[in-house]
C-alpha cells in the first residue's frame, strides 16, 4: 500500500504546501523572480535547473517531436503542441488592440510587442535591445572572439555567415559597376 507524505513545508507568501523542503525552495523562486540557472549558449536564465535542461534541447539539432501534418521537427514536445495550433482553424487568442487572432498564446504575446514597441531582450554587453530572443542570440555572436567566416577577397572576418554574405555584396557591386 502506498503512503502519502504530509505537506509540512508551507510557503509564507502564498500558503502553498510541499512534502519536500527542496520543492518549497524551488517554489520560492517563483516569488523572488530569481533565475540562477543560465544557459551558456544564449544567456537565457531560468529559475529551475530542470527548465534550463529542457531549454538546452532547443540548441541541439535534434528534433524528435515531429508534426504529423507538415513534418516539421521540434526539440521540445511543448513546442510541437503549440505548433499544432497553427494547423487548426481555431484561433482563440485575440489581440485586444487590433483583433488579430492567433492559435498560440505565445504567438499572440510576441505580436502584442509590435504594438508596444517593447524590446525585452537586451544585450548585456552593449545594451542594444531586441524584439525577439532569436535576434538577441544572433547579435550575441558579434561579441564573440571567434570570427570563422572570412572574405576570400579582402580577408575581413565575420562571426556570422549572413554578415559575410552581406559584405560580399559590396565586392559584387564594385565588380558590376566597373563593367558598366
Amino acid at each position: 500500500m502506498a503512503h502519502t507524505k504530509e505537506k509540512l513545508h508551507v510557503c509564507d507568501i502564498c500558503s502553498k504546501a510541499f512534502a519536500l523542503k527542496d520543492a518549497l525552495k524551488r517554489h520560492l523562486l517563483t516569488h523572488t523572480g530569481e533565475k540562477p540557472h543560465v544557459c551558456d549558449i544564449c544567456s537565457r536564465a531560468f529559475a529551475l535547473k530542470s527548465a534550463l535542461n529542457k531549454h538546452l534541447l532547443t540548441h541541439t539539432k535534434k528534433t524528435p517531436h515531429v508534426c504529423e501534418i507538415c513534418n516539421r521537427g521540434f526539440a521540445l514536445k511543448g513546442t510541437l503542441k503549440d505548433h499544432m495550433g497553427t494547423h487548426l482553424k481555431e484561433k482563440p487568442h485575440v489581440c485586444e488592440i487590433c483583433n488579430k487572432a492567433y492559435a498560440c498564446v505565445k504567438t499572440l504575446k510576441r505580436h502584442v510587442l509590435t504594438h508596444t514597441n517593447e524590446k525585452p531582450f537586451v544585450c548585456e554587453i552593449c545594451f542594444v535591445a531586441f524584439f525577439l530572443s532569436s535576434h538577441l542570440n544572433r547579435h550575441l555572436s558579434t561579441h564573440m572572439k571567434e570570427h570563422p567566416f572570412v572574405c576570400d577577397r579582402c580577408h575581413r572576418r565575420y562571426s556570422r555567415k549572413d554578415s559575410l554574405n552581406r559584405h560580399l555584396l559590396i565586392h559584387l557591386k564594385r565588380h558590376l559597376s566597373c563593367k558598366v
